[in-house]
Order: structure tokens, then sequence, then C-alpha cells
């Protein structure tokens, strides 16, 4: 039996990819800070343990692994990312957590280790148009993330990338873009476009409105869990490093998103602007790179998982 470690596993990514590995027959140890919040864990062992602590990683990464899977990260939406109050913490965090990890991965000749990079490293300088983001992979350079969250995603990867080189260490990185679905954060600060606006639909009433950050007219896509973690599943397997871009092609205003919601729910709201953190005005993933090396790519309509994502929010809203 393949033995897997995830790191993050309380995490909406993490506790939804010990799901798909438990599913596939491995052994899984979790760790995060917390365990998951809207499920009980399907890990086989789960710790609890902060991943800064190097003796906590240490502990965790006391027996052989097949497969590491680095998603531990101090993260969050744009509420979170781009206000700048917290970008000490996010940059310390994130990468004392990979120093730690990358370190014991390499001294304990794990397998593979996967790390989870973000679509936020890509230069803000080619995003300045929504109708036309540059976010290919070999875009990158020179940088100019948008967030100082961004420039510590794109730290890390060379930090990985510098142990497969010097070390031979096993590594996998993807640039995630967006991931949304059931059991995600959908209040308190933290939560990203898809979960926040399903929230804001769903305790709204009919004929009222909801507040959307901006002109709404910046524009994103957004990756429904279940496409992600197959993205994830199909790297590991192969013999690709990356990074690779992890997201839809489907690109819409977040105007676009909010209405979509609505079709959704059945509802007519108005949407009011308001001023708020934004971040880049157009990201949208470049799947050429991706379709090239696995020979897949995301397909699931935005809709068919803002439906899923919405059915599961509005009931947590309508019962509390």
């Amino acid at each position: 039996m393949k033995k897997a470690l995830v790191a993050g596993a309380g995490g909406f990514i993490g506790s939804h990819l010990v799901r798909r590995l438990k599913k596939e027959g491995y052994w899984v140890r979790g760790v995060d800070l917390k365990k998951p919040e809207f499920s009980i864990t399907e890990a086989d062992e789960f710790i609890v343990g902060d991943l800064r602590d190097f003796g906590v990683c240490r502990s965790v990464l006391d027996q052989p692994f097949n497969e590491v899977y680095q998603l531990a990260a101090d993260m969050g939406g744009a509420g979170y990312i781009f206000t700048g109050e917290h970008d000490a913490d996010v940059m310390h965090n994130s990468a004392t957590i990979n120093l730690n990890m990358v370190d014991l991965a390499n001294k304990h000749k794990v397998g593979k280790i996967f790390y989870s990079s973000s679509a936020c490293m890509y230069p803000a300088y080619n995003q300045e148009d929504p109708d036309n983001p540059n976010c290919s992979e070999d875009s990158a350079y020179p940088a100019a993330p948008d967030s100082e969250y961004g420039w510590e995603k794109l730290f890390s990867e060379r930090l990985y990338l510098s142990y497969s080189r010097n070390y031979g260490l096993n590594v996998r990185i993807a640039r995630f873009h967006n991931i949304f679905g059931p059991e995600g954060t959908y209040v308190g600060g933290k939560e990203k476009a898809p979960a926040a606006i399903c929230r804001k639909v769903a305790e709204a009433k009919d004929k009222g409105f909801i507040e959307i950050w901006g002109d709404g007219n910046q524009t994103r896509s957004f990756l429904y869990i279940d496409e992600c973690l197959e993205g994830v599943r199909r790297l590991m397997e192969s013999d690709f490093i990356g990074p690779v871009n992890i997201g839809s092609d489907e690109m819409v205003s977040i105007n676009k998103l909010a209405q979509i919601t609505m079709e959704v729910a059945g509802k007519n709201l108005e949407i009011n602007h308001i001023p708020g953190p934004l971040g880049v005005r157009g990201r949208n993933s470049d799947n050429t790179l991706i379709k090239e090396k696995l020979d897949w790519s995301p397909s699931l309509p935005l809709k068919e998982g803002i439906k899923k994502t919405y059915e599961w929010i509005s009931l947590r809203v309508n019962n509390t």
C-alpha cells in the first residue's frame, strides 16, 4: 500500500485530497493546525501540529512516504491577501513551512513531493487588461507579483526547483487558479470570490441586492475542486516537474460570476458596487502546457461547479 502525507489536510483542498487518495487505496497521514471544519477527516492518521515548527515537521516525516503533498500555507481571499495588513505573517509563515518541509523531504528521500503554488505569482503587468491577461507559464519573468503572497509562492517554487537540481529531489509544482467548491471557507474574511458571492446570494432576499468590490469588471477563472484534484494526481503520475497551471480557462467577470450564481439560486438581485481590495484586473488560466504535457485539461462548466457550491453554502446559511 502506498503511503502519502498531506500537509494542510485540515484545509479545503487538503481535506478533499485526503478523500481522493483514500479512494485510490493510499494510507494517508494528514497534518495541519486544525482538523477539517466541515467534515470528519478520512485520513488514517491526523496530526494536529504547526509546520512552522521544525520539530513538528520532523515528527510528521518520521517514516518513508511514497508521496508528500505540501499544501499548507497562510492564505485567504482578496479581503485577506490584498489589504497589506497580513503581509509579514503570510510571507514568514508560508516560507518557514516550505523551508522545513522541503529540507526534511530531501533528507528522508521521499518518493515525490508536490508543491501547490498559485497564479498570484504571475506578473501584475501582464494582467492589467481584463480581456487579455497573459498567464502562460513562461510569462513569470521578469517577476512582479501583485502581492507578498505571490512573491512567497514564487520564492518557494524556486526553493523546490533548487532542491530538485542540487539534490535530485523528485518535485512536482502546480500553479492553482482560484479553486472552489463545497466545504470551503465561505465567511470570516478569508473566503474567495465564489464562496463569498454564493453566501451573499443565499443571504439576500428576493428583489434585494448584493455587494461586489470594485466595478465588477475584473476577470478571473475558477476551478472546481474535483478537477483540481484530477490535475494534481495526473501531474504526480507523470514525469513532468512543472510548474504548470491547474485552472479553468473559462474566464468571467466578477459581475458575470454573480449573475451565474443568481441564476442557479433562482433569484433576481441588484448588484451594488462598493470600494474594496481587488488584485489584478484580469487573470485566466492558460492551459496550453497542461494539454501538451498531461494530455488533459479541466472541462467542467463553471455553472455546474457553482450549482454544487451554492447548494452546500445555501444549506448552511439557511440553517444558522
